[in-house]
């Protein structure tokens, strides 16, 4: 979601003085240097390492607006092949509202050669999907113990709502400095996270203005392809936004009051007789029930069934429109949303939040750059509605918006005029018995001991149905055949099923019931004999299950998408002079403990009556953090569902 559709363009005033000059900034000869330089004896052996790195930033006011001017500056050195590999192109920075000022690149060789790129190594890279242009410098002469730099001063609209300085990669870093400009009338917040040193303010460094800065060294690398982790919330980093303007008299600018009026305004535009009309009509399409749960998920049906979301779709001039029309931007989607609801008195809440992901939202600094998406909240039954996801139904949405917070803009009366009043609260992911699967497998050997007829039903739960069931609506019946083969062979082992069936499959089924997959198929594919024993892979049956690797030190805790739970039974019926020697295998127990509560596990038994064996196991994930000093449990248990796969069941004639 798009702030731009709440705020107006005071933004660009915010910053505006009679004063200044937007060619003059304090960096506007920044350059190469030629000093020598020599490689920290800590670094000789690294693969790759940030030498140095600097950010400037300057905002510069003119007669009628603002500017602000961004350089980046970096050595980066070459030590591996990788890193040759993964530096042979320098993408030049670009966006709509960005100039380049300064755009150089060069190789300092081992020998001291320098080589300068020009113009003439300028590449163009199109993608063909998102219908972008990129424009890069194609580096030929990188060599191990080569240094890589790169020089980048862009003219820019000025970021002032809020804005995240990375200080940390998954490389090290031996020094790294950022550095704020910016008029003496204005005042900033700013704020230093995950052990960055705090910023220093100077007052006195730039003749009329004023400037924040932070430096650090020897920074770590922090490896960003750790399984089941969230490396943007942990790494360094450094953010500011802009508070105050004593030449416009301007206080506790980009508030979340400010915001939540701000938006509560342009959500809840007054509507004549005619719109009303269209509205009304509309409504009277929509299916009717006295439970509020099941309204909120036809009302979402509808819409979304109805009206196309297309974010740049301009030619809608009001409901009337947007109904005859079909299709909607952002900001008409929900009013139409928020206005169905009023009709059908379904109290709704505008929740704005960032996906946890890529953006951690700080509770103690209050930033508008956190409210970038937007949900709906429905406090009666204390869930939650994504609206302008096709995929997602009432009350799933998107996993990165949960375990976070949001801004909740609930309608307030005052005096008789309504408007919006904001407060910070905690979005909960849909947990309790809501994601849970469960697999019922029988094995019969009765009737064929090399050849079991396998039949597993599965009834996948919550998220996991959701990314099942999405599938049937935007493919044709032919490639969902297809990709249910595919699927399938999860747990076949590639062998080809005898039956398939599904239930509950298509958006219909979303949020209302589970998922079920049934399939039947031979099982002489999972058989090996040894002897006068037969080996059977009963492990596999399960399907293919994730094995965590960890062969350097864990650095980051543990973070996962959702909670979940998996219930698993396997009735394996021998023929009547058959015995099964190894069913101990099946015992196992793994338990991940937080605070004297088991938080995650994976136990499993068996008990034998007569000739048929049944195996359950209880594999669940009750938090979403797990952290770094329970690790090991914590693989221990991911690992075990991965061990159990590898159990062979051995079959002999008494």
């Amino acid at each position: 979601m798009k702030k731009k559709l709440f705020y107006s363009t005071l933004v660009l005033f915010l910053v505006v003085s009679t004063k200044g000059n937007a060619q003059d900034f304090e960096f506007q000869n920044y350059d190469f240097t030629n000093h020598n330089f020599t490689i920290p004896k800590q670094y000789e052996n690294e693969n790759e390492v940030i030498l140095e790195q600097n950010i400037k930033v300057e905002l510069v006011p003119t007669a009628n607006s603002s500017v602000q001017y961004y350089l980046f500056h970096e050595k980066v050195y070459i030590n591996s092949h990788n890193a040759i590999e993964r530096n042979n192109r320098v993408y030049i920075p670009s966006r709509v509202d960005e100039s380049l000022v300064k755009n150089k690149v060069r190789i300092i060789k081992k020998n001291g050669e320098i080589l300068s790129f020009d113009a003439k190594d300028i590449k163009e890279e199109i993608d063909e999907e998102r219908g972008v242009k990129y424009n890069y410098y194609a580096i030929n002469g990188l060599e191990k113990g080569a240094i890589l730099e790169k020089i980048f001063i862009l003219k820019e609209n000025p970021e002032l709502r809020g804005v995240s300085i990375k200080m940390q990669s998954e490389y090290p870093i031996a020094n790294i400095s950022f550095e704020l400009i910016y008029p003496q009338y204005l005042g900033f917040k700013y704020k230093s996270y995950n052990g960055l040193p705090e910023a220093e303010f100077n007052n006195d460094a730039y003749e009329g203005k004023h400037s924040i800065s932070v430096v650090d060294a020897n920074i770590d690398g922090l490896s960003d392809e750790e399984r089941y982790s969230n490396w943007n919330k942990h790494i360094k980093k450094f953010r500011y936004k802009l508070f105050s303007n004593s030449y416009t008299g301007a206080n506790n600018l980009f508030s979340y009051s400010d915001f939540a009026r701000n938006v509560y305004e342009n959500l809840h535009p007054e509507i004549d007789k005619k719109n009303q009309k269209s509205i009304d009509d509309f409504v009277k399409t929509i299916t009717k029930s006295k439970n509020q749960e099941e309204q909120i998920w036809n009302i979402e049906s509808k819409i979304k069934t109805s009206i196309v979301h297309n974010r740049y779709f301009n030619s809608n001039k009001d409901f009337t429109d947007v109904l005859k029309n079909k299709q909607a931007n952002d900001l008409e989607l929900l009013r139409l949303y928020l206005a169905v609801f009023e009709r059908f008195d379904i109290p709704a809440e505008v929740v704005m939040t960032s996906k946890r992901y890529l953006k951690d939202f700080d509770i103690d600094f209050e930033t508008t750059d956190n409210l970038e998406e937007v949900l709906f909240y429905f406090p009666k039954v204390n869930k939650y509605l994504e609206p302008t996801s096709i995929e997602y139904r009432f009350p799933f949405f998107n996993f990165n918006y949960g375990e976070n917070y949001g801004l909740f803009i609930q309608e307030k009366e005052f005096g008789g005029a309504k408007m919006g009043i904001g407060t910070v609260k905690k979005i909960e992911i849909p947990t309790g018995d809501v994601t849970h699967d469960y697999m019922n497998i029988t094995i019969d050997f009765s009737k064929d001991v090399e050849n079991p007829l396998v039949h597993t039903n599965i009834s996948f739960g919550g998220y996991s149905a959701l990314n099942l069931q999405t599938i049937k609506d935007f493919v044709t019946e032919e490639d969902y055949r297809e990709i249910l083969k595919e699927i399938a062979k999860n747990y076949t082992l590639e062998a080809e099923y005898k039956t398939i069936e599904t239930k509950n499959d298509g958006l219909e089924s979303i949020g209302k019931k589970p998922f079920i997959l049934d399939l039947t198929f031979e099982g002489k594919d999972y058989i090996q004999k040894a002897g006068n024993n037969i080996l059977f892979k009963v492990g596999e049956t399960i399907g293919k299950q994730i094995e965590l690797y960890q062969e350097d030190q864990r650095q980051l805790p543990v973070e996962i998408y959702y909670p979940h739970n998996y219930t698993r039974t396997i009735k394996i019926i021998l023929p009547k002079d058959y015995v099964a020697k190894n069913l101990d295998s099946f015992n196992m127990d793994h338990k991940t403990v937080i605070d004297g509560k088991t938080e995650a596990a994976f136990i499993s038994s068996y008990e034998q009556k007569s000739n048929e064996i049944f195996v359950t196991n209880s594999e669940y994930y009750s938090v979403i953090h797990y952290p770094l000093e329970v690790f090991e449990s914590y693989r221990q248990v991911i690992n075990a569902a991965a061990d159990f796969n590898k159990i062979t069941l051995v079959i002999s004639k008494e």
